[in-house]
């Protein structure tokens, strides 16, 4: 599974959110500055995320993006998904695919490229964004430094 700059971007932006859910609107030139995101593709993404009813969004000097939804309801395979589509290996397993798949000695794989996507999708699918901001904070917390003598 590769996942795409633009999914890597979304994931980044998702988490920005998060780590400001529910009580801040955040002004979309802050999202660039810190995930290193340009401008104008951010702008792209956001209205994507927008319509996929991830965000909201208000104008104004006051205004800003937020989560439409709290990140323990926003799990990392739905970002996923909803960016990349579905995450099917190979056609054969995909249940609006599976009618194409040809038999054959191939045939022997299915089982392994089904055991490949349950397990991807069991790790994807049971990480959401407040897991991973509880991951961040953690990580940003083991890391800092101690001055004491």
């Amino acid at each position: 599974m590769k996942i795409s700059n633009m999914c890597d971007y979304t994931l980044k932006i998702i988490l920005d959110l998060t780590q400001n859910y529910p009580d801040n609107m955040v002004h979309i030139k802050d999202i660039s500055r810190r995930q290193n995101i340009p401008r104008k593709f951010l702008e792209q993404i956001l209205l994507n995320l927008k319509k996929g009813g991830f965000l909201q969004s208000k104008k104004g000097p006051n205004g800003g993006y937020l989560l439409a939804r709290n990140p323990k309801d926003i799990t990392f395979g739905s970002v996923i998904r909803y960016i990349e589509g579905p995450i099917y290996p190979v056609p054969c397993i995909d249940p609006d695919t599976a009618d194409s798949c040809e038999e054959n000695d191939a045939m022997v794989f299915i089982p392994v490229w089904q055991e490949l996507h349950d397990s991807i999708s069991g790790v994807i699918d049971n990480i959401n964004f407040q897991d991973l901001k509880e991951r961040l904070n953690e990580m940003k917390s083991s890391t800092a430094l101690d001055f004491q003598i």
